[in-house]
């Protein structure tokens, strides 16, 4: 049974990101989202699609991977083979030898599906369990409630002041202009089609909170991907406003659901999310291959 490997160019992405929709159904696991990659898409086309490594076999794709940074690899697997033994393995070799043109040498690490073959491949593999990242859903078959939020769709014009709170919530090192820059890069990608970008306001006027929604089409899960409250205005229920206000939108889309992930050691974070209503539904152990001793 052959796989084949391969980097997409940019004219193939839009193929990745339907495959990707396709299997993002309310009853399969929690794995890497078309949003992902259109939140990525801020690095740029030809970057993203550096970043991407798919799986085919008779030419049907059987699973896609993003290489979020050069050493982590996030996987998606079709949903009706994630037990398949031998897609599970050919992942596990491609993955572990540095001349696949995967991962390189090094301490390097394997996001995928909770229940996904490939995870025990790995493990098998010499390949141990890292930091547990928790799971979130929340069911849209009813209606939200009200966030009591002001939150307004951001345009264009307006983007500078998303990345204003967004910087100030994450406290990257880029500046805030580069940080609009990529806004704008991430907004004419294809999947933000599917997007919509929320900027929280409080009573005030003032820019409290943001995120970004991903849908993959009516009746599939949707998802969060990135959520921030500004620092200066914590504690007053925005994150947990923002959240709320982000499933009410994924549902005016039509997704079945909202799904989002975070660190485990991200207490606050998992609690901002439970307290808007989503409800964990699994722990993820991602798998880790360490760096060799010196000499070895």
């Amino acid at each position: 049974m052959t796989f084949a490997l391969e980097t997409p160019a940019v004219d193939d992405l839009d193929r990745v990101l339907e495959v990707l929709r396709e299997w993002q159904h309310p009853d399969a696991p929690f794995q890497l989202h078309p949003g992902d990659v259109g939140w990525f898409w801020r690095t740029g086309a030809e970057t993203t699609a550096a970043a991407i490594r798919t799986w085919t076999r008779d030419g049907r794709t059987v699973a896609v991977g993003l290489l979020d940074g050069a050493d982590l690899l996030r996987l998606a697997i079709a949903p009706d083979l994630q037990q398949d033994e031998a897609l599970a393995g050919q992942v596990v070799a491609d993955v572990s030898q540095p001349d696949r043109g995967v991962l390189p040498e090094g301490t390097v690490y394997v996001e995928s599906p909770v229940g996904a073959l490939v995870q025990d491949a790995l493990g098998r593999a010499g390949w141990p369990a890292d930091e547990p990242w928790t799971l979130l859903r929340r069911d849209l078959s009813t209606p939200v409630e009200d966030a009591g939020l002001r939150v307004e769709v951001v345009r264009p014009q307006r983007a500078s002041a998303w990345t204003a709170v967004h910087k100030a919530a994450f406290g990257t090192q880029l500046s805030h202009e580069q940080i609009t820059e990529r806004w704008h890069g991430l907004a004419s990608g294809p999947a933000f089609a599917d997007a919509r970008c929320l900027l929280g306001l409080d009573e005030r006027g003032n820019e409290v909170a943001a995120v970004i929604v991903w849908s993959a089409g009516p009746g599939r899960c949707g998802l969060i991907e990135p959520m921030g409250a500004h620092p200066e205005h914590r504690g007053h229920g925005h994150g947990r406003a923002i959240t709320v206000a982000a499933a009410a939108a994924l549902q005016e889309m039509g997704a079945a659901a909202a799904v989002v992930g975070t660190q485990s050691s991200n207490v606050g974070g998992v609690a901002t999310y439970r307290s808007g209503g989503y409800q964990e539904i699994a722990q993820r152990l991602d798998r880790r291959r360490d760096r060799p001793a010196d000499g070895e």
